[in-house]
């Protein structure tokens, strides 16, 4: 049987960026399972294993704008220090909020200083290339 839309597809994974870092792995623990054509995972990704079947194998490299999206600038924001809470002002802590619709926010802090402090809301991954490794367990 091969992946095609409203197949369930049981996988294992191993993504790594483009300077070779390994970001995320299930190689070897419990597969991820998705149903094909429901959005569930990232649309490239989604894309690519299309008419592959229970033990195949392949490399699926990922776009940004098939994947997280490009960066985007405007997704960068200043706030006045004062207003992040205290036990937050550090670069790197991720703050989240809500909407007033109630989506909740997470940006990460990347800049801080006594009068400014510079939270990026774009997904970590935005901008980046994504490089999968993938094998394919089961379709049903």
């Amino acid at each position: 049987m091969i992946i095609e839309k409203g197949k369930t597809v049981t996988f294992e994974y191993t993504l790594t960026l483009e300077n070779k870092e390994v970001i995320d792995s299930n190689a070897g623990a419990e597969p991820l399972t998705f149903t094909h054509g429901s959005s569930q995972i990232i649309p490239g990704l989604e894309d690519q294993m299309m008419g592959m079947k229970a033990g195949d194998s392949r490399k699926i490299t990922v776009m940004p704008e098939d994947a997280y999206g490009p960066m985007l600038e405007e997704a960068v924001i200043e706030l006045r220090t004062e207003q992040v809470p205290e036990n937050s002002r550090i670069v790197g802590a991720m703050l989240q909020t809500q909407s007033p619709e109630g989506q909740i926010i997470r940006g990460r802090i990347t800049t801080i200083d006594d009068q400014k402090t510079i939270i990026d809301l774009n997904h970590p991954l935005a901008g980046e290339t994504l490089f999968f490794d993938v094998k394919i367990i089961d379709v049903k």
